[in-house]
C-alpha cells in the first residue's frame, strides 16, 4: 500500500516540531512516501478538525505539561479522527519525567479511531529554562529519532498492525503541582509574563503566542490564560519578557540545580 506520512502537531518553541518533523521526513523517505504537516500551536489552526484514513501514518506530537498532555489541546485533539490509519504518538519532555502523558495521548487517539502501533517519549528543552535541557533535541537524540522512524517502517513493512504498549497509569495521575516554601501546591495558571521597557512593540509575541492572549495594542496584556510555554520569552529579540513571580523563580531554580542528570529518550513499538 501507498501511505501518506502527517506530522501533526502543537510546538510553541519549536522542541516538538523538530522531532516529529525529522521522524515524518525519515519514515516517509523509507516508506518512498509523500509528507504532509499540520501545525496547530496558533488558534487559527485549531478550527478545522482533521479525518485520516487507511492509508494515512499520522505522527501526533505535544509537549508534556505538569506530566499530562496539555488540558487546553483535548478538546482540539478529539476533532483529530481516523478511519483506520496507523499513529505514532510522540511527547517531548522538559528533562523531568513524561509520568502519564504518552499514555494519555495513545489512548485519546485509539478512542478516536486510530490504531497506535508506536509512541516515543523524548527531551527538548524545558520551557521555563535555557539551560535544562540546553539546545535539545541535539544531534544524538535526532539520531535516535531516525533509528526510530527504521523501526517504525520495518514494523509496518513486516505486516503487523499490532497496537503498541506505553508506561503510565490508565487512572491518570493529576497534573503535576510545584510547592511553595511552605510546601503547599502552587497554582501556576495564575502566573503571568511581564513585559520590561526594553520592548520595541514589534508584536512577535501577539503572533507567537499559542492561545492568542497577548493584546494587540498592548503587548503587556493578557487577554487570556498563559500556558507558561515560553514562545514570547524565547523568541524575544529584545529580552523584554520576562517572569518575576518568586513561586514560578524558586521552582525554575529547583528544576535546574536537581535535574542536571541527561534524561534519553524513550521509544515504544
Amino acid at each position: 500500500m501507498k501511505y501518506k506520512v502527517n506530522g501533526v502537531f502543537f510546538s510553541a518553541t519549536g522542541t516538538t516540531k523538530k522531532v516529529v518533523s525529522k521522524l515524518a521526513k525519515d519514515l516517509a523517505e523509507n516508506l518512498k512516501s509523500d509528507t504532509y504537516f499540520h501545525d496547530f500551536t496558533q488558534p487559527l489552526n485549531r478550527e478545522k478538525s482533521l479525518k485520516f484514513n487507511d492509508k494515512d501514518i499520522v505522527i501526533v506530537g505535544l509537549p508534556v505539561y505538569a506530566g499530562r498532555v496539555p488540558n487546553v489541546l483535548i478538546n482540539y485533539l478529539n476533532t483529530i479522527k481516523s478511519d483506520g490509519a496507523k499513529a505514532v504518538a510522540v511527547v517531548l519532555f522538559g528533562n523531568r519525567d513524561y509520568d502519564d502523558a504518552l499514555i494519555e495521548l495513545k489512548n485519546i487517539l485509539k478512542a478516536n479511531g486510530f490504531k497506535v502501533i508506536a509512541g516515543g517519549a523524548f527531551v527538548g528543552e524545558h520551557s521555563f529554562s535555557t539551560t535544562l535541557a540546553q539546545g535539545r533535541p541535539d544531534k544524538m537524540d535526532l539520531e535516535k529519532v531516525s533509528r526510530f522512524a527504521n523501526q517504525i517502517h520495518s514494523k509496518i513493512s513486516s505486516g503487523s498492525g499490532q497496537e503498541v504498549v506505553v508506561p503510565g497509569n490508565e487512572s491518570y495521575r493529576p497534573y503535576y503541582k510545584p510547592k511553595d516554601d511552605k510546601g503547599e501546591d502552587v497554582d501556576f495558571r495564575k502566573i503571568k509574563p511581564k513585559t520590561n521597557e526594553d520592548c520595541t512593540d514589534c508584536k512577535l509575541c501577539v503572533s507567537l503566542c499559542p492561545m492568542g492572549s497577548i493584546d494587540y495594542d498592548d503587548v503587556s496584556k493578557l487577554n487570556y490564560i498563559c500556558i507558561k510555554c515560553g514562545a514570547c520569552i524565547k523568541n524575544c529579540p529584545v529580552n523584554a519578557k520576562y517572569y518575576d513571580d518568586e513561586d514560578y523563580l524558586r521552582h525554575k531554580y529547583e528544576l535546574e540545580i536537581e535535574l542536571t542528570e541527561r534524561k534519553e529518550p524513550e521509544i515504544f513499538l
